[in-house]
C-alpha cells in the first residue's frame, strides 16, 4: 500500500442539507462551480421512481414550472427539457392555453408569451432527481439529518450529522468547504445561527389561512391529449374569505384539480363535497362542469400548511463564511401561485454564477450568494403577499402601505390585461419569473393602466367550441 492509500478521503467541496428539489439543484450547481464532490444529507429515503416523498404534503396539489424556472433548470441540467417531455411532462403556452377568471374578469387567450411545464409533482421530482444523481459528483446520504453547524471563528467548516431513526445514533462531523441549508419550512438555521452568536434575522409571515383540497381525475377520452389550464381566482378585495380552484392537465390523460379557500371558506376533505364546493363556492362553476364529466381517481388530499414566510438572512449585520440558506428555508411561498420550484431553480443558477465569478473560498462569498438567492426569491414573495396579505387575519396589522399602493396599481394592470394583449404580456413577464417587476412601471405601462382595457369584457369562460365538445359539455 502506498502513502496515497493511507490518506483520509478528501472532504466534499460542499454539503447540502435536504434532498428536496431546491437541495438537489443547489448540489448540481455547486458541483459545476467547484468541480468537486457534493454530499446531500437527506432525512428520508428518496424514491427511485415517480412516487410520493415524505415531508412534502403539498406534492398532492397542483404544481407548475414557470418558464423563468424552466430556463434556469435547462441551464443547470442540459437536456432536461427533452427528458421531461419524454417522461410525459406537458408544455403549455401562456396565455394561449389558459382559461382564467381574474378578480377583474376573464382573461383573453392571447398569443404565446411564455410557457409552463405541467405534471404531477412526483414525476417532476423523479425526472429531475435522476438527472442530478446521474452526475457522479453528487452523492446522497439518506436517513441523515444535520443537527448543527461546525464553525471556526466566523467561518463554517462543516456540519454535525446523525442517522435518523436510531435512538443511540452517534453524531459525526462532515467537513465541507461550504454548507447549504435546503431543509425547507422545518429549517433550524435560525437556532444554529443563534447558538453561534449571530442573533436572529428579521422575519415576516403572511398566512391567509388557505386550505387545499385536491383530487385526481381521468379526463374524458377526447380531452386527454390536450386541454387548457382552467383557473378561477378569488377576489381579495371583497373582505370575504377567498375561494378558488385550478384544473391542470397533466400526464397520462389526467386532470389534477385543486380547490382552495382562506379562513372561513375552506374546502372539505370529504370527496362527496368536492364538486359541490367547486360549483357553489367558486366565482364561476366552470371547474365543476368539467370534472362532472371526468372520472375521479382516489381520495381527496387535504393540506393547511400554506403560509408565506420570509427570513431576511441577507440583511443580518454579520454572516458566516461558507454558509448559505436557500429554498423554502429562506422563503416559503403559498403553493397556489406555483412559484416554489421555479424560484428554487433560479436560486441554484444564481448560486453557481456567484461561485464561478468569485471562486470557491473567496472572502465574502457566502454573503454574496445569500444576497443573490434572496433577490431571486423577492419577486415571487412580492407576488404572493400582494394577494395573500389582503385576506382577513393574514397578518397582525393588515397590509403595509407599500403593499396597498402596489396592489392598487397591479390591480389596475390586471384589469387592463383583460382587454389589452401588450399589457397581458408584460404581466406574464413577471408572473412567469422571466423579468423583474420593473417592466410594470415604465411610462408606457403607466399610460396603458390609466386608459384601461382596449377590448370589452368577456362574459363567459373562453373555452372554444371544440374544447367544450371534447370535455363532454356539448
Amino acid at each position: 500500500m502506498n502513502a496515497a492509500d493511507d490518506r483520509a478521503p478528501e472532504p466534499p467541496a460542499a454539503v447540502v442539507l435536504g434532498g428536496s428539489l431546491a437541495g438537489l439543484l443547489a448540489a448540481r450547481a455547486l458541483a459545476d462551480a467547484t468541480g468537486g464532490c457534493v454530499t446531500v444529507a437527506e432525512r428520508d429515503t428518496l424514491p427511485t421512481a415517480p412516487e410520493p416523498r415524505r415531508g412534502l404534503p403539498q406534492a398532492r396539489h397542483v404544481h407548475q414550472m414557470w418558464s423563468g424556472g424552466a430556463r434556469a433548470l435547462a441551464e443547470l441540467l442540459p437536456g432536461i427539457t427533452d427528458r421531461l417531455r419524454e417522461a410525459g411532462v406537458r408544455r403549455l403556452p401562456v396565455t394561449t392555453d389558459m382559461v382564467a377568471l381574474s378578480p377583474y374578469g376573464w382573461y383573453r387567450r392571447w398569443e404565446e408569451s411564455h410557457h409552463m411545464l405541467l405534471a404531477g409533482r412526483d414525476l417532476l421530482d423523479a425526472t429531475i432527481r435522476a438527472a442530478v444523481l446521474a452526475d457522479g459528483r453528487v452523492e446522497v446520504l439518506e436517513r441523515t439529518e444535520g443537527v448543527g453547524l461546525v464553525a471556526d471563528g466566523e467561518a463554517v467548516t462543516g456540519v454535525r450529522i446523525r442517522e435518523v431513526g436510531s435512538a443511540d445514533a452517534a453524531e459525526r462531523v462532515l467537513r465541507a468547504g461550504i454548507v447549504v441549508d435546503a431543509t425547507g419550512r422545518g429549517s433550524r438555521a435560525v437556532r444554529w445561527l443563534g447558538e453561534l452568536g449571530l442573533g436572529e434575522p428579521r422575519a415576516r409571515e403572511v398566512d391567509s389561512g388557505v386550505a387545499y383540497a385536491s383530487r385526481l381525475f381521468r379526463a374524458p377520452e377526447a380531452a386527454r391529449e390536450a386541454f387548457p389550464v382552467v383557473n378561477v381566482q378569488p377576489d381579495p378585495r371583497t373582505g370575504e374569505p377567498g375561494r378558488g380552484g385550478v384544473l391542470l392537465p397533466i400526464e397520462d390523460g389526467h386532470w389534477l384539480v385543486t380547490l382552495f379557500g382562506s379562513r372561513g371558506g375552506e374546502p372539505s376533505a370529504d370527496p362527496a363535497d368536492f364538486v359541490r364546493y367547486a360549483r357553489e363556492e367558486l366565482r364561476h362553476p366552470v371547474i365543476a362542469d368539467l370534472v362532472g364529466q371526468a372520472e375521479p381517481l382516489g381520495e381527496v388530499a387535504f393540506t393547511r400548511t400554506t403560509a408565506n414566510r420570509r427570513l431576511y438572512y441577507e440583511r443580518m449585520p454579520s454572516w458566516l463564511e461558507n454558509f448559505v440558506v436557500v429554498g423554502d428555508a429562506l422563503c416559503a411561498l403559498n403553493p397556489i401561485y406555483g412559484h416554489g420550484m421555479s424560484v428554487a431553480a433560479q436560486e441554484a443558477l444564481a448560486l453557481r454564477e456567484v461561485v464561478r465569478r468569485h471562486g470557491p473560498g473567496s472572502p465574502g462569498l457566502s454573503r454574496r450568494i445569500q444576497k443573490a438567492v434572496a433577490r431571486r426569491a423577492s419577486a415571487a414573495w412580492d407576488l404572493a403577499i400582494g394577494m395573500d396579505a389582503f385576506y382577513p387575519g393574514a397578518t397582525e396589522h393588515g397590509p403595509t402601505l407599500r403593499e396597498r399602493l402596489l396592489a392598487a396599481y397591479v390591480g389596475r394592470l390586471l384589469y387592463t390585461a383583460t382587454g389589452n394583449g401588450r399589457i397581458a404580456r408584460r404581466v406574464t413577464d413577471v408572473t412567469s419569473l422571466e423579468r423583474g417587476a420593473g417592466v410594470l412601471v415604465t411610462p408606457g405601462m403607466l399610460v396603458a393602466a390609466a386608459v384601461g382595457p382596449l377590448k370589452p369584457a368577456l362574459t363567459a369562460p373562453p373555452l372554444t367550441a371544440e374544447e367544450l365538445k371534447r370535455a363532454g359539455l356539448r
